[in-house]
């Protein structure tokens, strides 16, 4: 990678930088320094590796793009359908009786890697993934559900982790405007429309069935280790809040770069499983970044049952959108703070 240039990268990511331009210019310094910072990273022995991809031109305005899931949500999030407490077949058992590795994806009730492009909807591709999935888990059929219709058309009156469709939300939003209306469609009914940015108004399709019901989530105990490994193995995939702020260079391995004294809880992913590669222990996470990116679309992020005392301050609860009324900081846990806010949907069904 190094002796890289800046011509090259934008011939292979087929960039539309004007030569010449200011922005040019820019561009170009902006990779440049990015450039010089993976190749440093990847002559250390960190236990993943970094790449250049068509973010590494962007500023770290232009990144938030890719995020969409602000602060301090749910404490005040006030769902139409209460949050449910751990269904009554849920035994929560030690942690040395679970498996030593789970993954969802090889049971069959996990769709490919989607890209939710330059609108923040990551909220809304994880909640539909981990639908998708728990139809999957009660049905025994898989199908793509429609994200533009969760993003376009789920209430956010509180304006919990941002105000919804690109401007950011929470799987919980989601979720409960899944259980309070028909139902959601296939992806084919009502297809993805924001990829550039550019919001819609809900257009649910008129004279196509919805294909998956939900009747309300469970959210799982903050910053609680034994909560998520145990739901992880033993219900099926979970809607989790992350820092993401470093990640967009992630390449492979086992990812433990998050800022954790001062986290930024911004992104909505999907946790489908767990395991140990040489010695690491780390999470199995499902991003929306496409599957060029990361491990085909995957991150793995360290993992240790010491993972609660492992924690931060997000000191910015309220910049841009938390829920109305809500600032004041909030301790996270876990790395990139995978801890704080994790929740699945409940009776997961065909419509």
């Amino acid at each position: 990678m190094k002796g890289y240039s800046f011509e090259q990268f934008v011939s292979d990511f087929k960039l539309k930088y004007k030569v010449g331009s200011e922005e040019y210019a820019q561009r170009k310094s902006l990779f440049e320094k990015e450039l010089n910072r993976v190749v440093l990273h990847n002559s250390g022995n960190a236990s993943w590796k970094e790449t250049v991809n068509p973010t590494s031109a962007l500023t770290s305005e232009e990144k938030k793009a890719f995020y969409g899931r602000n602060k301090k949500s749910d404490a005040s999030h006030r769902p139409k359908h209460e949050s449910k407490l751990l269904p009554s077949h849920f035994t929560k058992r030690p942690l040395s009786e679970l498996p030593t590795d789970v993954d969802w994806r090889t049971e069959g009730v996990v769709t490919a890697v989607k890209d939710q492009g330059h609108c923040g909807s990551c909220w809304a591709f994880a909640s539909t993934a981990v639908i998708e999935s728990h139809v999957a888990l009660s049905t025994g059929q898989l199908f793509d559900l429609s994200p533009q219709q969760i993003a376009a058309c789920s209430p956010n009156p509180n304006h919990c982790g941002g105000n919804g469709n690109c401007q950011g939300a929470t799987a919980e939003v989601a979720f409960d405007y899944v259980a309070g209306s028909d139902g959601l469609m296939e992806e084919f009914q009502y297809s993805y429309s924001s990829y550039f940015g550019v919001e819609s108004g809900c257009a649910v399709p008129e004279g196509t069935a919805p294909k998956a019901i939900v009747d309300g989530y469970v959210k799982l105990g903050e910053n609680n280790y034994s909560d998520l490994l145990n739901a992880i193995a033993q219900v099926g995939p979970i809607a989790v809040s992350v820092d993401a702020s470093t990640w967009h260079a992630y390449a492979g391995g086992i990812f433990d770069g998050c800022n954790q004294e001062t986290p930024d809880i911004n992104h909505a992913v999907v946790l489908v499983g767990y395991g140990t590669d040489n010695g690491k222990d780390y999470w199995l996470v499902r991003n929306s970044w496409s599957a060029s990116w990361g491990e085909a679309g995957y991150i793995r992020l360290a993992r240790s049952n010491t993972d609660e005392s492992k924690c931060g301050t997000d000191v910015t609860p309220h910049d841009g959108s938390a829920c109305d009324g809500q600032d004041d900081p909030i301790t996270v846990c876990g790395t990139c703070g995978i801890l704080y806010d994790n929740s699945y949907p409940t009776g997961a069904g065909l419509a």
